[in-house]
């Protein structure tokens, strides 16, 4: 809940912190803004609205629930998970403490709810652009605090408040990440490579993931971060049906430049089975 990590979050204008109303209905920073807490209980911070054409719409966000509640990314939620858990490790977090582990790119929530389930007592914030995302992500666990903001521009967080952040498939932004972490604070990044779902790419028309995605993140962040170590790759295969390649493909980037109509037609000339192959790249990014 957002109570939880009412002590996170900060004005996305100029970072004052906020402090939740006593009838906890909205937030307010000592520049006199204020932000209402929604009925399905998550807070948009944001300066100029949300990015409607950027952001996820109901239609993705539905496949994408659809899909991972499957389990099919299972690989990838333990990897996240255990990186996680390192990350804490490293940085001397207690076992009766209550670190906050901030997902960027949250969606529905499927990957952080599943930490805090494993990290005991961690409190977690949720941040994304989608509303419809958002309002999932504001049900998926009792410690969740759902955000909707912009990760591109200043994370509504404050200052060092943050334990350990989480991108999985998500942009990243290295300079306010290295803002709102604890001193010793990582970052874990899940990264699609080369080949991930490859066996999709020529019947649906997708493109390939490009070559050099994760040593792009790294020499992104090298200003503010080093590697822990050598990045883990995580490869699995899957055998799908038509109706999860479908969600799969629907919650993708190529849901936004692939017309429904066009990809529902190619999907319904695929195999009724198909063995696909997941291919992506951990990483563990510690603040200098």
């Amino acid at each position: 809940m957002l109570t939880d990590v009412s002590d996170v979050l900060a004005d996305p204008v100029d970072g004052s912190p906020l402090t939740l109303d006593s009838d906890r209905s909205r937030f307010g920073s000592p520049s006199g803004r204020y932000y209402g807490i929604a009925g399905s209980g998550y807070v948009t911070l944001m300066i100029d609205g949300v990015h409607a054409d950027r952001a996820d719409d109901d239609g993705m966000v539905t496949a994408r629930e659809t899909f991972l509640s499957r389990g099919h990314y299972a690989p990838f939620v333990e990897a996240v998970t255990g990186a996680v858990q390192l990350a804490l490790d490293d940085a001397g977090v207690t076992d009766d403490a209550h670190p906050v582990v901030c997902e960027i790119g949250a969606g529905t929530g499927y990957y952080l709810s599943h930490t805090l389930d494993d990290v005991e007592g961690a409190r977690g914030v949720g941040i994304d652009l989608s509303v419809p995302a958002a309002e999932r992500l504001a049900a998926c666990h009792p410690r969740v605090g759902a955000v909707v903001a912009d990760v591109r521009r200043r994370l509504p967080l404050r200052d060092s408040s943050v334990d350990v952040l989480t991108v999985v498939f998500a942009p990243s932004n290295p300079a306010e990440f290295a803002r709102v972490l604890k001193p010793g604070g990582q970052v874990v990044v899940l990264t699609a490579e080369v080949g991930h779902l490859s066996e999709l790419r020529e019947p649906l028309g997708i493109l390939d993931v490009p070559e050099g995605e994760t040593e792009k993140a790294i020499e992104q962040a090298a200003e503010w971060f080093d590697t822990v170590c050598e990045p883990e790759l995580v490869e699995f295969t899957m055998r799908l049906d038509q109706e999860s390649i479908a969600t799969q493909t629907g919650m993708s980037p190529s849901a936004r430049h692939i017309p429904a109509d066009v990809l529902a037609e190619r999907a319904a000339r695929i195999p009724e089975h198909m063995t696909l192959t997941a291919r992506a790249t951990i990483t563990r990014l510690q603040l200098r």
